[in-house]
Formats: structure tokens, sequence, C-alpha cells
């Protein structure tokens, strides 16, 4: 059975529960709501649950480092499992991306993001696979202010559809392969029901 290490970027406490920043968190809890799944076990700096689905098991980590040190707890779990960068999946919020949409990318750079730059500085590489949620820009003011800013009730409805898009896109890419499921999925937007 393979093992891949699934690692949702946010923010311990439930102060941050519910920011923008939170994205990787908040779709981690939304698989483990889904298919029973305890994220409690501490472990790595982290909480972690497996996901024994199909021919894979998915540990699910949540690092409870905090955003800047994420790489603190995502590389001793890779080293614990026997893991490449190539069997990381990081799922994190995304500035650049618009609210209601998701999309996957394999390797690149940390385009500003602290969770990533934490990561990539401790691989010594960024081979690893992302799903970026979405979150916009803020049109005034701090970037830092509106990522740790919570979702508004008006986007909580767009939140829940694009946390279940991104776990189909998540899915398509485990069994039919990354390819397939950035062509089927890079490209929708969530915001309208």
């Amino acid at each position: 059975m393979e093992t891949l290490l699934i690692a949702g970027l946010g923010n311990p406490g439930p102060k941050y529960h519910w920011t923008r920043h939170n994205a990787g968190f908040l779709f981690l809890d939304r698989i483990a709501a889904l298919e029973g799944i305890s994220l409690a076990r501490k472990q790595f700096g982290g909480l972690t649950g497996v996901w024994e689905r199909k021919d894979k098991r998915l540990v699910l980590l949540q690092p409870q480092t905090f955003m800047n040190l994420s790489g603190r707890s995502v590389l001793p779990a890779l080293q614990f499992y026997k893991l490449k960068p190539e069997q990381l999946i990081v799922v994190h919020d995304e500035v650049d991306l618009p609210l209601g949409t998701v999309r996957l990318k394999q390797g690149g750079g940390h385009g500003g993001h602290n969770g990533l730059r934490s990561i990539m500085e401790l691989l010594g590489k960024g081979d690893f696979l992302r799903l970026r949620i979405g979150i916009g820009k803020p049109q005034f003011g701090e970037v830092s202010d509106y990522v740790l800013g919570t979702f508004p009730p008006a986007e909580m409805e767009i939140v829940a559809r694009v946390l279940d898009g991104a776990l189909d896109m998540l899915e398509t890419a485990l069994d039919a392969g990354v390819p397939k499921a950035m062509s089927l999925y890079n490209n929708r937007n969530y915001r309208e029901g």
C-alpha cells in the first residue's frame, strides 16, 4: 500500500480556526468529517489521522507549529514514513487565486507563502504537489491582516463548495493522475452554487 503525506497548512488554536490562512486545516477537517477520521493524534509537532482509501494510505497532517514553521512538522513526518518530496501534497491558501477556485500545481516557488517557504527551506526544494485554495486578495490594506481575517458569513457557503470541489480534485488526482485532475478541475469556479 502506497503512503502519501497530505499536509494542510494553518495556524493552531480557536482564534485562527475560520481564518483564510487556515484553508489547509479546513480542508483536512472536511475530509475527516466525511470519512470519519480523527485528527487528534499528536505526532511530528502536529495533529495526524490516517485515511485508508483504495490502494493508498494517506497520512493527514495539520502542523501545530504556526504557519511560518510548518516545515518543522512536515519534515519529521516525511522522514518517519520514509517518503520523498514527490509523495507530499501540501494544501494551502492562495492569495493569487480568486475565492471560489482551486488549483493543483506540481512544484514551483513559495510565492511569498510563509508555510511553503518553511517547508522548502527544510526540504531543500519544492518538488511536491500543491493543492492551492483561492482566497483572493484584499482591495485595500495589508495582505497579512487579510489572510488572518475570518471568512465573512457571505463567503462561508462558497468555502464549503470549494472544500468539496478540492476533495473531488484530490480524489481524481489519486485515482486518475494529476494531469487528469488539473484538466477537469483547474478552471472550475465554485462561487455560484
